[in-house]
Order: C-alpha cells, then sequence, then structure tokens
C-alpha cells in the first residue's frame, strides 16, 4: 500500500515523482541559509568561476526533464504487461531491496564508461559533457544541467536499463528514481553538513565529486552516483582530504593513493 494507491498509477508516479523530488530537494538547498561553515568553496569562487547563470542552469534542467518525461512514458508504456484494472502483485520487500541494489550498480556502471568515454572523447567533451562543467563549483539545482543529448544518454537511458535489468516493478522504480535523484542532487550540493546520511553511508559524495569537478581532477572520479566501485577498479580513483579553511568551511584537496 502506498499514498498515490487509488489516486494516480504508478507509472505516472514513476514518471512526474523524480521530477518534483528534484525540485523539492534542489529548492531546499537553494534557500538554506549561506552556510559559510560548510562549504566546499567560497561563495566568491561560485561567483567568479561558474561560467553560466542560474536562469540557464534552470532552462537546461527543465529541457533535460522534458525528455525524461517523454522517455520514462515510453518505457512504462512498453513494459506494462497488465490493463490499467488489474492488480500488480508487488514482489516482497527483500526482493524489491534486493533489485533496488541491482539497478544502483547497473546504473552506475552504465554512468561510469558513459561518462568517463564524454571526457576522453574529445569531441564529445567539447561539444556536449563541457556543458556540465560549466557550474566548477558544483550547485544542487544544477545536478542535472547537462547537454541534451548527455542527459538522454547518461540519465535517461541509464535509468531504464537499471530498470530493465533489475526487473523490478514500476512502483518498485518510483523509489529507486526518486532515490537516484535525491543522491545526485546532493552530491552536487557542494556542502559537508554534519550527520549528512550520504556522507555516513556512500564514500562517492559531494567531496567525492567536487573533486572530479575541480580541474585537476577533471580524470578522475568518474563514478556517480552511488559507488566508488569502477574508479578503484580501473585506477581513476583520486582519493581526498577534507581541510578546514581559515575563513571558514571545507576545502577538498586531492591526494595521491
Amino acid at each position: 500500500m502506498v499514498f498515490w494507491e487509488g489516486y494516480v498509477s504508478d507509472e505516472t508516479m514513476g514518471t512526474f515523482a523524480p521530477i518534483v523530488v528534484y525540485w523539492l530537494y534542489a529548492g531546499f538547498y537553494q534557500i538554506l541559509p549561506p552556510l559559510d561553515q560548510y562549504r566546499l568553496h567560497t561563495r566568491k569562487e561560485e561567483e567568479k568561476k561558474n561560467l553560466v547563470p542560474l536562469g540557464s542552469v534552470v532552462k537546461g534542467v527543465v529541457i533535460q526533464q522534458l525528455v525524461q518525461i517523454v522517455a520514462a512514458h515510453l518505457l512504462f508504456l512498453l513494459t506494462s504487461t497488465t490493463a490499467a484494472s488489474e492488480v500488480v502483485i508487488q514482489p516482497a520487500v527483500p526482493l524489491q531491496i534486493v533489485q533496488i541494489i541491482l539497478a544502483m550498480f547497473v546504473m552506475d556502471t552504465w554512468q561510469y564508461f558513459v561518462h568517463r568515454y564524454m571526457h576522453q572523447n574529445k569531441f564529445l567533451y567539447r561539444h556536449v559533457h563541457s556543458q556540465h562543467h560549466r557550474l566548477v563549483v558544483p550547485q544542487a539545482i544544477g545536478a542535472l544541467y547537462n547537454h541534451p543529448l548527455e542527459g538522454l544518454l547518461l540519465d535517461t537511458v541509464g535509468g531504464a536499463i537499471s530498470f530493465l535489468a533489475s526487473g523490478m516493478t514500476a512502483r518498485t522504480g518510483v523509489i529507486f528514481f526518486c532515490f537516484a535523484t535525491v543522491k545526485t542532487v546532493d552530491d552536487h550540493c557542494g556542502l559537508w553538513l554534519p550527520g549528512n546520511i550520504f556522507h555516513l553511508f556512500f564514500a562517492n559524495n559531494s567531496a567525492y565529486h567536487d573533486i572530479h569537478h575541480q580541474l585537476p581532477g577533471t580524470k578522475y572520479n568518474y563514478s556517480q552516483p552511488f559507488f566508488p566501485l569502477w574508479d578503484k577498479l580501473l585506477g581513476t580513483h583520486m582519493p581526498y582530504v577534507l581541510v578546514k579553511r581559515a575563513e571558514g568551511g571545507y576545502e577538498a584537496k586531492l591526494m595521491k593513493d
């Protein structure tokens, strides 16, 4: 039993809930006070280094999400095997947890290799992936600020493959896609907040991804959004140390393995 049952279908929730969650969670970070004592970059650095205004970031995210809506609708349309009036038998909770974990590893695998290739292919980096790196200092609201082609290949196709490979139902997909959305936004928040549950359970976090956005780290830490597994296996892992700045906040400094 879920709160939307009887109001909207699981497929509709799977299509629109991740988008609503994105703006709610990213918006939460956007309206927070400055929190200079927890920032990975100073506000002056953010204003100086980022090459795209907030309005363009929002526009870019909306474009990607429009594509995402169409793709999700087609995905659920093609995979649905029951009529609208029929009740889908949901797997036991332990099986759903296994499916979500499997989907996490599938998504990580897809995103690592596509992401890394977009860095190594000079044409794709210059004309596609460099758009995301205009945000030298990551922002929560810009987590999905990508070139439309990258958004389609990296996030939308990656999500569809994860969904299909794990064999989850649309209802489980709602949970997985919303969780992946929250994790991605958190990785781009630019903050190291005490008690952040993602920092407790995931080594791939806001500081880890911040290293990738720094110029010396662009050839490292490709893994996203969950685990640093592929970076460690394939030699692209760049560990870091968090150093407190004299003026407040933290700095993620690169260090060699």
